[in-house]
């Protein structure tokens, strides 16, 4: 298994050549939920979607293959499944947040591929994606607690620029994150 940092070293590598693409792309995500917001329930309805899209494509950047601005609408494929999983995450992890901050975050932690499963395995149900993140994460949440938390100085960092340096930070955590699934899915512990 990879450390954390040689998984950052390898999405700035995949990143090299392509940084434009991939800013302009979380740019158009970042519009569409922010537009969708007009809608009261818009964001609800669309984020789901939009993320297996926006998983998709990063997942692609992982494997080497062509990423284009077409893939963010992948979960429009699939929609029922990918709002369920969107809308089911939220509510699982309100609902052990409500027990306290911590189990949140561990179950927060457990759910987080649940949309790069689904992408590997569109005909799974929105409860199998989730439960087959919960099941990859055994024996994996703290090396992604430290993974996040080794980003917190880039993002104060785009705080200070207002928020613009979110551009390139996100594409650099969300290609990270799919290499780290990748090496998760090809690395699981013993259960």
């Amino acid at each position: 298994m990879k450390k954390n940092r040689e998984l950052k070293k390898l999405a700035k590598s995949q990143l090299h050549g392509s940084w434009l693409a991939a800013v302009g792309f979380v740019l158009v995500y970042c519009i569409l939920i922010g537009v969708s917001g007009a809608v009261i329930v818009g964001p609800l309805v669309l984020s789901g979607p939009l993320t297996f899209g926006f998983s998709g494509y990063f997942l692609k950047k992982a494997r080497g293959k062509n990423a284009e601005l077409g893939d963010l609408f992948d979960g429009f494929k699939v929609f029922g499944t990918s709002f369920l999983v969107y809308l089911l995450k939220g509510i699982y992890t309100a609902l052990w947040t409500l027990l306290f901050i911590i189990p949140g975050i561990v179950k927060s932690l457990s759910y987080s591929m649940s949309f790069f499963v689904l992408r590997d395995n569109p005909k799974l149900s929105a409860k199998e994606a989730i439960t087959g993140s919960r099941k990859m994460m055994k024996g994996y949440k703290w090396k992604l607690f430290r993974l996040y938390f080794s980003f917190i100085g880039w993002g104060i960092l785009c705080i200070l620029s207002l928020g613009i340096g979110f551009l390139w930070l996100v594409p650099y955590i969300s290609l990270t994150l799919a290499n780290f699934y990748e090496e998760v899915k090809q690395n699981p512990k013993k259960r």
